[in-house]
């Protein structure tokens, strides 16, 4: 072989992926990812490295912050654990987990539907049942009086009996009970079933706003970003009933100080709520719980 055409062979090589042009990468990637048999999983993940591309040029995003945002998700999930989970708390405190929950629901909000809220790393599974009218708060549990109302139905109005309706809260002092240890196992927590007429009622106690857990990376990105860390009072409720997509929701107490300052985005529309007092130093809560009608399929409960 000639010196002459090694040189003719090696300029007719394969080239590799140009060192200048973000769109030759941009598209091998897209490439790369045209096998996925999922079509779902490859429309969200083209999408992603669609975004995450743009994302990186548009802020001509440097290796070395590439390498820390990567180490703030590894301690992301190095956070989680038993009394929380870092990763529901960063997609609510960046509004993902809202924005989700809200585009979700557009249809049944367009008739009348319940405004869906956060569910929240704080849900725990196997909550207590327990009969209608009864205590959530254990009697040595400090607060003024509540009694909430609720009546469960389908978006035309007609009554869901026997729906599940689970139900949990922070105490008067912020915080839950997995977080308390002062606080009795499963207190401010309930599963209720709705009558014939698709209504439940019980008793507890006002509960207080409170700041997220700051503890950990997400709390280092609020404090990075100069934020307020408070959420306002409010009750957590997920609703299951046959034939009809699950409701997870919250009622804020529109008079707490940061009703309308939710660092996680989630006092929307007419979840802000007056907790009415009843002339007895207690308060009532009087709600309607509206559902969707479609497939019932639960939520992540993010704690055992």
């Amino acid at each position: 072989m000639t010196a002459g055409a090694s040189t003719v062979e090696l300029l007719e090589a394969p080239r590799g992926l140009s060192a200048t042009d973000p769109a030759q990468l941009l598209a091998a990637v897209l490439r790369a990812n045209a096998g996925t048999r999922d079509a779902r999983l490859k429309k969200i993940l083209e999408a992603l490295i669609r975004h995450a591309h743009a994302f990186a040029l548009e802020v001509d995003l440097t290796s070395a912050e590439l390498d820390l945002g990567m180490d703030f998700l590894v301690r992301v999930g190095q956070a989680s654990g038993p009394h929380k989970n870092e990763g529901i708390l960063l997609a609510d405190i960046l509004g993902l987990a809202t924005l989700a929950q809200l585009r979700g629901a557009r249809e049944a909000l367009a008739r009348g539907g319940t405004e869906p809220a956060l569910v929240g790393p704080f849900w725990r599974a196997r909550q207590p049942v327990r009969a209608s009218g009864e205590s959530i708060a254990t009697a040595d549990t400090p607060g003024a009086p509540l009694h909430v109302r609720g009546r469960v139905c389908s978006l035309d109005g007609a009554p869901l009996a026997n729906a599940r309706v689970e139900t949990w809260q922070a105490s008067p002092q912020g915080l839950y009970e997995n977080q308390d240890p002062e606080q009795e196992e499963m207190n401010l927590r309930g599963v209720f079933l709705t009558d014939a007429q698709g209504r439940f009622d019980f008793h507890s106690v006002r509960p207080a706003g409170y700041p997220v857990p700051v503890d950990g990376p997400c709390g280092e990105l609020l404090a990075a970003q100069g934020r307020a860390i408070m959420r306002p009072a409010h009750l957590h409720f997920i609703v299951v009933a046959d034939g009809h997509k699950v409701l997870a929701t919250q009622y804020f107490d529109i008079d707490d100080p940061n009703a309308h300052a939710d660092v996680v985005f989630g006092a929307v529309g007419s979840l802000l709520r007056r907790f009415e007092p009843d002339g007895q130093g207690g308060f009532s809560l009087d709600i309607e719980l509206r559902l969707e009608p479609g497939a019932t399929q639960l939520p992540h409960c993010p704690l055992p």
